[in-house]
């Protein structure tokens, strides 16, 4: 479908999400076999042309028609249950059923794979359905990780009784998961927890509230609860899971007690709910239940990053859709030296929250493989991840709002709604603070920076096959190391953990985009250059001490180098 352009307000809807964006084609190149890209390609145009057209439709229709707790049926029955408006029943039928982004990577099936598909291909495929529909995310992410955490730490039988309707794509019988976790008194403390677990009859039941809960009548939510009588702090909780519904087909023992009113991410629930003796199974040993709990939070924090990467994708599509196609003073927007920085600073965050995600994706599938030192990397690209991914994206959909003008404040468009959700990134799954302070007491308890600093220090040997030695992305990326390994160490110079955590994400952003560009060239792709311009864009514009008086040479060509593709490109993709 081509996009309409109406005199000078142009409007994007209607063009595919793929076509526009030549390098996540690419990138799969780099991260993927030729037979999995065969696979998977169809898959992410078609998942491009929606995203582009009607789950664009359909999520500015579920962000009008939020859902609403009903607690009696007319006739006076206790019928607790959340309504949800038929637009977003539809993005959910499209995300669980058509595309099974919760269950390829627990099975095989999905696109008629044989075995499940590595990770990077669910997050590619949810890095275009976010630049539709955000808030359906977080279901999406929870069931998906519910069930990875069930199966790493639950008893077989209790794996074998929910898998494969956490895992299935037909929604009559799909059950979709949740997390169940923070509490007035404990939210980013959660070793304040106060919801108990007592074992009555041969069976855990939990007492207390939770109070954000989001997804809150899913089918199944993993709950962290105190033993009565365990100890005090993370070492005394243990992991639960809660049904819904008990096996007998009774209603389990809690109430969703109301639905919050949230600044974004308003198509889905979020609500408050009361622990009244419900039912649970426990997961893994008792006592444990902070350290797995943790499992479930790094994949969700790690899809947290990756929506923030697709919101940013988003922003910077429209941000240049737009300056293409409006003209102000005579020239195009594009062509005016302010909005040529602008775009090109927004380019390059972007750019450098895709490659830490997806190679973090890549990451992941060698630790689960068993690569104990990939564990380490994963540690810490994590949090790493969630801290500065999820705060670039709030800076680049503002800007993104701002190239639209005026009409990117009206709710009609989809400016407002990326920029509300894309705040949440930094709340959920820990705030920036908190997240920040995980990178550092990865570095200090499990030595995940040295396998960070192995790890970075090969890719650049690889680059240097390409493109030569990288020295100057090797000197940023040791004095970041230095400084976030002493940082981490003393307590004193803790108030330097952010700028610490910011410095090993830039720089190592820098090293995976130039690792990115040599391996493009190994594979023979001619249309090579951009990222290793774009990791020199982030020394330039990040690391490097600057001169404020002094005039940027280089630039002017650097835009030119990055932006003349790209809007060249989006005229293509019309």
């Amino acid at each position: 479908m081509s996009a309409a352009i109406h005199q000078n307000i142009p409007d994007s809807r209607g063009i595919s999400l793929f076509d526009s964006d030549p390098e996540l084609w690419r990138l799969m190149q780099v991260y993927l076999d030729r037979e999995t890209c065969d696979l998977v390609r169809p898959e992410l145009e078609r998942m491009g042309a929606l995203a582009g057209g009607r789950l664009e439709e359909l999520a500015l229709s579920a962000d009008k028609n939020p859902p609403e707790l009903r607690i009696r049926a007319r006739n006076g029955a206790d019928e607790e249950r959340i309504l949800k408006h038929p637009d977003y029943q539809e993005l959910e039928r499209y995300a669980f059923g058509e595309f099974g982004l919760a269950a390829m990577s627990h099975r095989g099936g999905v696109f008629g794979a044989k075995d499940k598909l590595p990770p990077i291909v669910k997050y590619a495929l949810v890095f275009l359905f976010v630049q539709a529909e955000f808030g359906l995310c977080c279901p999406l992410s929870m069931t998906d990780s519910l069930t990875r955490t069930l199966v790493k730490f639950g008893d077989p039988d209790l794996v074998a009784r929910y898998f494969d309707q956490l895992t299935s794509m037909d929604m009559e019988t799909l059950f979709q998961g949740s997390m169940f976790m923070t509490e007035q008194a404990a939210g980013s403390d959660v070793g304040a927890i106060d919801t108990i677990a007592r074992f009555e009859d041969g069976d855990w039941k939990l007492f207390g509230d939770k109070w954000f809960c989001s997804n809150p009548d899913a089918a199944l939510g993993m709950v962290l609860a105190r033993p009565d009588g365990g100890d005090a702090g993370t070492r005394g909780l243990s992991l639960f899971l809660l049904p819904r519904v008990l096996p007998d087909g009774r209603k389990n023992d809690y109430r969703i007690l109301r639905l919050k009113d949230k600044m974004g991410t308003k198509s889905m629930a979020s609500g408050e709910i009361a622990l009244e003796g419900a039912t649970a199974y426990l997961v893994g040993e008792a006592g444990q239940g902070f350290k797995q709990m943790t499992d479930m939070i790094n994949m969700s924090r790690l899809a947290n990053g990756v929506r923030s990467a697709g919101l940013m994708r988003r922003s910077v599509t429209e941000a240049l859709f737009i300056s293409r196609n409006r003209t102000a003073f005579g020239k195009r927007l594009v062509d005016l030296p302010l909005m040529r920085r602008q775009l090109l600073k927004m380019i390059t965050t972007a750019e450098q929250g895709r490659s830490m995600v997806f190679h973090t994706a890549d990451v992941l599938r060698r630790a689960d493989g068993g690569d104990a030192d990939m564990a380490k990397v994963l540690r810490i690209l994590t949090p790493l991840v969630k801290f500065r991914t999820c705060r670039d994206a709030r800076k680049v959909a503002g800007d993104a709002m701002e190239v639209r003008g005026g009409c990117g404040y009206i709710e009609e468009w989809s400016d407002a709604r990326v920029l509300r959700d894309a705040h949440l990134g930094s709340i959920w799954e820990g705030t920036s603070n908190i997240v920040a302070l995980d990178v550092a007491r990865a570095v200090r308890r499990e030595d995940a920076l040295s396998a960070l600093e192995t790890h970075v220090k090969g890719l650049l040997e690889e680059t240097a096959q390409s493109l030569g030695e990288q020295t100057a992305i090797a000197d940023h990326f040791a004095r970041a190391a230095e400084m976030m390994d002493a940082v981490a160490h003393d307590r004193d110079r803790e108030i330097e953990t952010r700028n610490a955590a910011s410095a090993v994400y830039n720089a190592t952003s820098a090293a995976f985009l130039a690792w990115e560009d040599a391996r493009l060239r190994q594979i023979g792709n001619v249309t090579t250059g951009d990222r290793l311009a774009l990791a020199q864009s982030v020394l330039t514009h990040k690391l490097a001490a600057r001169d404020p008086f002094t005039p940027d040479a280089g630039e002017a060509g650097m835009a030119s180098r990055l932006l003349d593709d790209a809007t060249d490109i989006m005229v293509a993709a019309q």
